[in-house]
């Protein structure tokens, strides 16, 4: 292993380290404050900052896509302070404090990474993975199984994808891209034909619904081949349409023209121009 002194990465971080730790001992001296004196922080619980936390980490998600990195300081900031947050709460109740949160996760992390703190080899990132989810199955007894760890709470494209992953973990998955666009292929046919082909009169709704399941599935699988995250990729969609649209209102309504008033093929007149249109900063093509 490389000696750290050599590294730029180190010697930076080294450098900024007391600076760091000074910032983070005020941040839990201000929220110390804010628990004794602050009205509103005096009653918050678990209970009440977990629907916040979920609304910054989205915020976090949207800042990384904007690739807004003032916004990003911003936001990581807001969710650092809900996880000292809920850190000073567990140690009111007596359950632990923010120091065993950290030597958790480091020694979490030292036990996970036997390529570096230990004698494993590990020569590429698959090895690092298959190597992760083996020893959190052991770390778990594997009393609920290879899918055990994956949360119910998740959003279904990005459980999909940690389902994926874990069961490939264990060694079960596809050898070449090539096997996996062919099941796409399949779903797709399966899906048509339960969807009647285009005629929906035909349709048995429910059956319907598990094929479509079944080929999201399937893309999820093989966007993970393709090192693609599909999370990622249907967020820019969604953002890339938003971008559209709203040219179309603006380009519209500059026209003296109501969108209600206006045929699909006048619509779409605006929408090509949108697409002619040059990328808007921190906006996905």
């Amino acid at each position: 292993m490389e000696n750290s002194a050599s590294d730029p990465t180190a010697l930076l971080t080294n450098a900024r380290r007391p600076a760091q730790l000074e910032a983070f001992g005020r941040l839990l001296d201000v929220l110390d404050r804010l628990r004794a004196e602050c009205p509103w922080d005096k009653k918050q619980t678990l209970q009440s900052l977990r629907h916040l936390t979920i609304e910054e980490t989205y915020e976090i998600s949207d800042a990384i896509l904007r690739n807004d990195l003032p916004d990003l300081k911003k936001e990581l900031g807001d969710v650092m302070l809900h996880l000292v947050f809920y850190a000073r709460i567990a140690a009111e109740k007596g359950a632990f404090d923010i120091a065993d949160v950290l030597n958790a996760q480091c020694e979490k992390l030292i036990y996970r990474h036997p390529h570096i703190y230990g004698d494993v080899q590990a020569d590429d990132e698959d090895a690092v993975k298959r190597n992760w989810e083996q020893l959190k199955l052991k770390e778990k007894g594997n009393t609920n199984g290879v899918l055990g760890g994956v949360p119910t709470s998740l959003p279904a494209l990005v459980k999909a994808m940690r389902i994926q992953e874990k069961a490939r973990g264990a060694g079960f998955d596809w050898e070449q891209p090539e096997q996996v666009w062919q099941k796409v292929q399949e779903e797709l046919s399966e899906f048509g034909d339960e969807y009647g082909h285009g005629q929906p009169e035909r349709m048995n709704a429910e059956r319907a619904a598990d094929e479509f399941g079944d080929l999201l599935f399937s893309l999820v699988n093989f966007a993970r081949f393709a090192g693609i995250n599909p999370e990622e990729a249907l967020e820019r969609t969604n953002r890339k349409f938003i971008n559209r649209f709203q040219y179309l209102e603006s380009a519209a309504s500059a026209a003296g023209q109501r969108l209600a008033d206006l045929t699909l093929a006048e619509m779409d007149v605006y929408w090509e121009e949108a697409k002619r249109r040059p990328t808007q900063p921190n906006a996905p093509n």
